[in-house]
């Protein structure tokens, strides 16, 4: 019943006369009958429900996997029932064999007591790693004050226009703060070579008071000391990596869930700040850079931050809400059907 009456309403509301309606403040319209979630707008919602096309694939194709899960023996969400309580209990009456067991690095740390298991602890042994890490980014961070880095990463699938990326970096660049950026390889659209995008003018600015680089371990970075932040697109993984380490977030979403993502973030949980231009704009990423890294609202959100990384480690803990769902998990799914 909730996922049909879902899918009415977003039919009603999400087919675009034409491409004015995403400048013209259409997407500003309030949304207040998604279970579990209050007080959103359209924007909010993932980029394929921006579409002036009524034929458009994802908007079919997305409905039938949602009821497709109705029928799965488990749903396994990585997050804690702590996190998003409205949004489990709506998703609970629609789907009951669902269980919460995150964070995952949390939960894999706090379970492993073999010494053995605790050295593949680092995803390039387990072979989940998309891209070849750069350890020597830790020695960096050593080096550093405790809070004192901003972390920037714009996970694995993320490309950008050339000119985003140069409004990033002057951004990051007018902040006058340390940080360290992960600019993959194919991070730009049709351009391998970082050293042909920035100007001459910012490296030589940034060059004291910057790592840059291609990859690195991301878990381990965002639980070091010198780290104070992390601007980031909001790909979920990397929102409860951050999360469960106590790092407040700059949310710069690009496309889909990330959206949703930010608004969680900044005005639900209060760990982060959230860039709102549709596009990267150098003023607003300096502005939010100070601001998380040595403003009033900075310590606001670092504040929040810490305490849903605590309530994180509970979850994870024995008799945690995500060690119980886990057994169950094992006993109502796995050892019943096997």
């Amino acid at each position: 019943m909730l996922l049909r009456d879902f899918n009415l309403h977003l039919k009603n509301l999400i087919f675009l006369a034409n491409s004015s309606y995403l400048t013209n403040g259409y997407l500003e319209t309030n949304i207040d009958w998604i279970p579990g979630i209050k007080d959103i707008k359209l924007r909010d919602l993932p980029g394929i429900y921006r579409t002036t096309d009524p034929n458009d694939f994802l908007l079919g194709y997305v409905p039938q996997q949602i009821e497709a899960a109705s029928k799965a023996s488990a749903i396994i969400i990585p997050t804690y029932d702590a996190l998003e309580p409205q949004v489990l209990n709506a998703l609970s009456s629609m789907y009951p064999k669902l269980y919460t067991i995150g964070p995952l690095d949390l939960l894999l740390q706090n379970q492993t007591s073999n010494s053995s298991v605790k050295k593949n602890n680092n995803c390039e042994a387990l072979k989940c790693n998309l891209w070849k890490e750069e350890s020597e980014c830790l020695k960096w961070l050593d080096s550093k004050q405790p809070n004192s880095v901003l972390y920037v990463n714009f996970g694995s699938v993320i490309v950008m226009r050339p000119e985003q990326l140069i409004e990033l970096a002057w951004g990051l660049a007018n902040s006058k703060q340390n940080f360290m950026w992960v600019i993959r390889g194919d991070l730009v659209i049709n351009r391998g070579n970082i050293n042909t995008i920035l100007p001459k003018e910012i490296t030589e600015e940034i060059k004291e008071r910057s790592l840059i680089l291609g990859w690195c371990p991301q878990e381990e970075v965002l639980k070091h000391p010198a780290v104070g932040g992390f601007l980031s697109h909001c790909g979920w993984n990397s929102t409860i990596e951050s999360i469960s380490n106590g790092v407040p977030m700059i949310c710069c979403p690009f496309f889909n869930d990330q959206m949703l993502h930010r608004r969680f973030v900044s005005r639900e949980w209060g760990c982060g700040l959230a860039m709102e231009s549709e596009d990267v704009k150098r003023d607003e990423v300096e502005r939010l850079v100070r601001e998380l890294m040595e403003g009033e609202e900075g310590v606001k959100v670092r504040g929040q931050a810490r305490k849903w990384k605590k309530m994180a480690q509970e979850a994870t803990r024995a008799g945690g809400s995500s060690i119980l769902n886990l057994d169950k998990l094992v006993n109502e799914v796995l050892l019943s059907e096997s």
